[in-house]
C-alpha cells in the first residue's frame, strides 16, 4: 500500500504544477470570477485545496495550525498561494515517505472541522480519502479552466504514470516507487 500512496503523493505534486501553470495564464478577472463551483472561483477552489490539505496534514502529523473554516482564503495573492502549494506538496511527499507499514496499519484520532466529536479511523483509508478529496476539487478546477479556455491540461493519473514510469511494468521489472517531484 505504501508504494501506491507514494505514487499518489507524487501525482498530487505533479498535477498541482499543471493546474497552477494553467491558472497562471488566466486574466485576474477570469481567475477570480465565480464559476459556480463549490468555492466559487478558481482562486477559492485553489485555496480550499490547500485548506483541506493543511487540515489533514495537521491531523496526520500533529504539526501546524489548521485553518478554522473550509472556505478560508489563506492567500489573496496567486504567487504566494502557489509557493505555499509547492511547500505543502513537498510536506505531503515527505510525510508519506516517512510512514512505515506499521503506521499504515494504525489508526488516527481526530476531530472534524465542523463538529467537536472525536473520531478514530484507520489511517490508510483516511489517506485514500485525503488524496480523493484533492482529486474531487481539482476536477472542479479543471471544469473552470475548461469553461474559460476551452481546453485544460490533462490531469489523468495515467499521464503521470507514463511520464514518470511509476506503476508501469517494463520488461520483467517495474518501477513502483515515487520519483522526486519536478519543480519542487
Amino acid at each position: 500500500m505504501k508504494r501506491q500512496l507514494e505514487m499518489l503523493a507524487g501525482y498530487n505534486a505533479w498535477v498541482n504544477r499543471r493546474l497552477y501553470g494553467a491558472a497562471a495564464r488566466l486574466s485576474e478577472a477570469q481567475y477570480r470570477a465565480d464559476h459556480g463551483a463549490f468555492f466559487g472561483s478558481l482562486h477559492g477552489t485553489l485555496n480550499h485545496l490547500l485548506v483541506g490539505d493543511r487540515i489533514w496534514m495537521q491531523r496526520f502529523t500533529g504539526k501546524g495550525e489548521p485553518p478554522a473554516r473550509l472556505d478560508e482564503i489563506l492567500y489573496e495573492d496567486f504567487v504566494t498561494l502557489d509557493e505555499a502549494r509547492q511547500r505543502e506538496d513537498r510536506r505531503i511527499i515527505d510525510y508519506i515517505r516517512g510512514l512505515s507499514e506499521a503506521d499504515l496499519a494504525g489508526t488516527l484520532r481526530y476531530r472534524t472541522t465542523r463538529s467537536p466529536v472525536e473520531l478514530e479511523q484507520e489511517l490508510t483509508p483516511l489517506l485514500i480519502h485525503f488524496f480523493n478529496h484533492q482529486t474531487h476539487h481539482r476536477g472542479q478546477a479543471h471544469g473552470i479552466l475548461t469553461h474559460i479556455t476551452g481546453e485544460a491540461p490533462s490531469f489523468d493519473l495515467l499521464i503521470y504514470q507514463r511520464e514518470t514510469g511509476i506503476g508501469i511494468r517494463q520488461g520483467q521489472g517495474g518501477n513502483f516507487s515515487a520519483p522526486e517531484t519536478r519543480g519542487s
